[in-house]
């Protein structure tokens, strides 16, 4: 049982990795849509590439989403109108006109225009003929009208015939002016304001059910192919009914291939496929990035953002798909540019584009589009942590995608007179979200305790709380500490290496001197020297200290790991030579191991850039009357011996890239000690 724990043990880091490989998985094939994939491919006015193609199976050609509407739409028209009537209303506004008229009109008009009453009485009826509306509704003049009264038919009409409860007016004018009697309008209108009540109502109930009907009615399909029939032949062009029929197979084909029967099999199948794409990508961190795939924290990282993609871009899809090119997909290999390097950005950014093919419409445009973004987006970003250059780099990504879209819309539809100027809004749209990368940035690197350039930018800021109290306490060595960094970030310029992060790890490699700095001679301005006091073996307890020291400070300081590391490995394993041989005059039996720093040895170019520089820099000091050829003869020497000593066999640093770094350090000291040019005698 212990032997199977230690196993375990041993083995966690890969048994994460697993895991995160299988849920990582799981959730992708879980976000996707559940739906079939047709194989063909094929485009609208566009010529059919693959070979003639017969059906299937027997299957029913289905109506276009506009032809639908459109019978919806002649469905509503077509539908009756339900209004409930109240009979008793009409008997009701004669008695009330009978009583109100004699009140309205004086005994002496009455005598003098005895048809008056009845012109009235004549107006009310014609009024009342169908009915008088609630309220204005809005429907057509021509559209059937069903009156109820009390649940049964009363009557069939046009809606036009109905009266609006202020049209009364316009029938009481008609009605005076056919009997000469216009001058009693103004009376008339007020006398029917306060009688004319209605007796229509519509019944949302009756009408609601009367157009369900009838949509129910209209048929999604129109005809049917059988099977075996040609549909369409190589070469043939995908337009009018062959275009119908071919998208109603791939319908037909995507609801007959994904059901309840095969629904596990064609699960396994995408989870396969996605599963392939996730392996390829821990392939290429295992055999190009190993310092990345031993880090669980990076690949979990990697994993997430690729994930976070799928989500953002399956969250677009189900809501609209006309919105995909909002989704900022350029963030990615933003991201993991920013904290890695440009290739592993464009290989998951790659990796990325080809899962969401899937699921996206248009998916070779949209993949097409995407990657072609993405390595702009590789090759125009650099400095990051410099804002111009993100603006730039979203401009010009945004000009791509313009472009690229534009000439594929030619391509599809022949011309551009159906160009919708809004779809190029949506790319803007997404240029803009690519913006967020630089606080995504910053959110990253306190959840996965990463750094990009942007923190490196600011640990470089020589007025850090931590820089201050080296220049305070260890004035020597924070000079010491800036030539170094002076040195080796033009040694990474010439070999291609990381500068910022490098002059930042030389800035903070030595913050352990602080401890005690005036046993390290750059800080012992009295000229006395401690360690006359000291025995060798102390003296060199306290100089390989300085290490740990700047460790414990850095710690405590939060600074990142990957800065942590340069004071690590600024002195590998090499020996405190001085102090060695000292001991070594005392004592024959003195042993190497006693006066070695503890390692590790350097492991990376930036690493081992630093450990040349220190050394050439600090040994500078004690060169007299320096010339250009002991200059070369000194630097020479100082490389060769670290080589001899093994210090650069775990740092991925070539010859050639020494030799280069060789010629910066022998070029910048000599500048530093202003030596001019020695000619031929």
């Amino acid at each position: 049982m212990n032997d199977l724990i230690n196993k375990w043990y041993k083995n966690h880091a890969l048994l994460y990795k697993v895991l995160l490989f299988l849920s990582t998985t799981f959730l992708i094939v879980y976000l996707f849509p559940k739906s079939g994939k047709f194989k063909y491919d094929f485009d609208k006015g566009k010529p059919w590439q693959s070979e003639s193609l017969l059906a299937p199976f027997d299957f029913a050609i289905k109506k276009s989403s506009d032809e639908i509407q459109q019978e919806r739409i002649e469905a509503s028209e077509n539908s009756p109108i339900y209004f409930d009537i109240n009979t008793s209303v009409k008997a009701a506004v004669l008695r009330d006109y009978s009583e109100k008229f004699k009140t309205s009109f004086a005994d002496s008009i009455i005598r003098k225009h005895r048809n008056l009453f009845r012109v009235g009485e004549s107006a009310i009826k014609d009024i009342y003929k169908v009915g008088v509306l609630d309220e204005a509704y809005d429907y057509s003049g021509a559209k059937n009208v069903i009156l109820l009264d009390q649940q049964t038919q009363y009557n069939v009409t046009q809606f036009s015939n109905l009266t609006k409860f202020d049209g009364f007016r316009s029938v009481i004018e008609k009605k005076l002016e056919a009997n000469d009697l216009s001058k009693f309008d103004a009376t008339f209108v007020s006398l029917f304001f306060n009688i004319i009540k209605p007796n229509l109502s519509l019944n949302t109930s009756f009408t609601q059910n009367a157009l369900d009907e009838k949509i129910e009615e209209i048929s999604t399909v129109r005809g049917s192919i059988e099977k075996g029939t040609l549909i369409i032949s190589k070469g043939e062009l995908v337009e009018g009914n062959k275009y119908d029929v071919l998208k109603s197979l791939e319908t037909e084909y995507e609801s007959q291939v994904w059901n309840e029967s095969n629904y596990n099999l064609i699960v396994f199948a995408y989870a396969l496929l996605v599963a392939l794409a996730l392996l390829m990508l821990l392939l290429f961190l295992r055999k190009y990035r190993i310092d990345v795939f031993l880090d669980n924290t990076k690949v979990t990282f990697i994993f997430f953002n690729i994930l976070l993609m799928i989500l953002l871009t399956t969250l677009v899809i189900n809501y609209n798909s006309q919105y995909v090119y909002v989704v900022p997909l350029c963030i990615l290999p933003l991201v993991l540019k920013a904290f890695f390097d440009a290739r592993l950005g464009l290989f998951a950014h790659v990796l990325t584009v080809l899962l969401l093919g899937f699921i996206v419409p248009n998916s070779y445009e949209y993949m097409f589009l995407q990657i072609i973004a993405g390595i702009v987006t590789i090759l125009t970003v650099s400095e990051l942590y410099k804002r111009a250059n993100l603006f730039i780099s979203v401009g010009q990504i945004t000009l791509i995608y313009i472009i690229a879209y534009f000439a594929f819309f030619v391509i599809h539809e022949g011309d551009i007179t159906n160009l919708d100027p809004s779809t190029f809004g949506l790319f803007v749209l997404g240029g803009l979200a690519t913006l967020f990368v630089q606080p995504l940035i910053y959110i990253y690197e306190k959840l996965f305790g990463l750094v990009s350039d942007v923190s490196l930018l600011e640990l470089s800021d020589t007025n850090t709380k931590l820089l201050k109290e080296l220049a305070n306490k260890a004035p020597g060595t924070f000079h010491h500490s800036l030539n170094v960094a002076n040195l080796a970030e033009a040694s990474a310029n010439e070999i291609g290496a990381n500068a910022m992060l490098i002059r930042v790890g030389a800035l903070y490699h030595d913050i352990g001197k602080m401890k005690n700095p005036t046993y390290f001679t750059e800080n012992q301005a009295t000229g006395i020297n401690p360690h006359d006091e000291l025995s060798s073996r102390e003296s060199t307890h306290i100089i390989i200290d300085h290490v740990l020291d700047g460790i414990e400070i850095a710690k405590k300081n939060n600074l990142p790991d990957r800065v942590i590391d340069f004071i690590r490995t600024h002195h590998g394993t090499s020996m405190v030579y001085y102090f060695y041989r000292k001991e070594k005059e005392l004592n024959e039996d003195t042993k190497e191991i006693d006066f070695r720093y503890l390692g590790p040895q350097p492991f990376s170019k930036e690493t081992a850039i630093l450990m040349m520089c220190d050394s050439v820099e600090a040994a500078s000091k004690s060169l007299k009357e320096p010339t250009t050829t002991k200059i070369d003869k000194f630097v020479e020497s100082i490389i060769s011996k670290q080589m001899e000593d093994g210090q650069f066999l775990n740092a991925n640093i070539t010859f050639k890239e020494i030799q280069s770094i060789k010629k910066v350090l022998k070029t910048k000291l000599a500048n530093i000690f202003h030596l001019r040019i020695e000619y031929p005698e």
